[in-house]
């Protein structure tokens, strides 16, 4: 807290005894605060407005959509590759292909595809962990000791009970500590899809603030992005430490 005080105490006065050109690209943050304010914290033109309050929970719901769906999709996956060679042979080259195209490159087929909508911005956030996910468990099931197996098999267990009760709780930890940590990836990739035309969403404030040439509308959503990101991150570490508790 005093770190980011006193960044915004510089900031503030730095705006406020800088030059004109300098205060009018980096505008303080009473400035821009303040036009967000007396705008009734509505961001965009006329019926097309939208509150930020609105805007912020757009981008959230997409986030949380699409890293939801990855994360499911890769724990199945890393359970169909374990338990299946010929799934491994036919799958495993088409998830090295795939891993390394950024979800950015992704936008023209999601819009072609969805068209310009939420779905475009979940996909491509999909895009952007699923991949990564997918090889992060593949990863995480080879590092379980062959001994736990091992001893589920003597005590009865089939092929499946083994996953669901050894293997999976062994692989989770992993999995979402790396889920976590590329959460910006996520936030990145769905703020840019947001960018495509979306009338709301944290990516379409700043959009917004270009289209107008309105630099404090681009700081304030710069500074909101940075908010909510470090928000989101707090609550994914506080899921992990609540539902997560049997991590080493």
């Amino acid at each position: 807290m005093l770190s980011v005080g006193m960044f915004v105490g510089l900031w503030e006065v730095s705006g406020q005894l800088g030059a004109g050109t300098l205060a009018s690209v980096l505008p303080p943050p009473s400035k821009f605060l303040r036009g967000v304010i007396e705008s009734d914290f509505k961001i965009g033109l006329g019926s097309q407005a939208a509150s930020v309050w609105e805007s912020v929970l757009a981008t959230f719901l997409r986030v949380f959509a699409g890293m939801t769906v990855a994360f499911v999709a890769a724990i199945l996956t890393g359970a169909l590759l374990s338990l299946s060679r010929v799934a491994t042979w036919s799958l495993s080259p088409l998830l090295h292909l795939l891993a390394p195209i950024a979800p950015i490159a992704w936008i023209p087929t999601a819009i072609v595809v969805f068209g310009i909508s939420n779905l475009t911005a979940i996909f491509i956030v999909f895009m952007g962990v699923y991949f990564i996910l997918t090889l992060a468990t593949l990863a995480e099931i080879r590092r379980v000791p062959p001994e736990f197996s091992i001893v589920a098999g003597n005590l009865g267990a089939t092929p499946l009970q083994r996953w669901i009760f050894v293997v999976l709780p062994a692989v989770l930890p992993g999995v979402f500590a790396l889920l976590r940590s590329n959460f910006l990836a996520a936030w990145m990739a769905v703020l840019v899809a947001e960018m495509v035309g979306l009338r709301d969403g944290l990516g379409a404030i700043i959009m917004m603030g270009r289209n107008l040439f309105n630099n404090e509308l681009i700081l304030f959503g710069m500074l909101v992005i940075g908010v909510s990101g470090f928000a989101v991150d707090k609550v994914l570490g506080l899921i992990a430490k609540r539902m997560l508790w049997w991590r080493i």
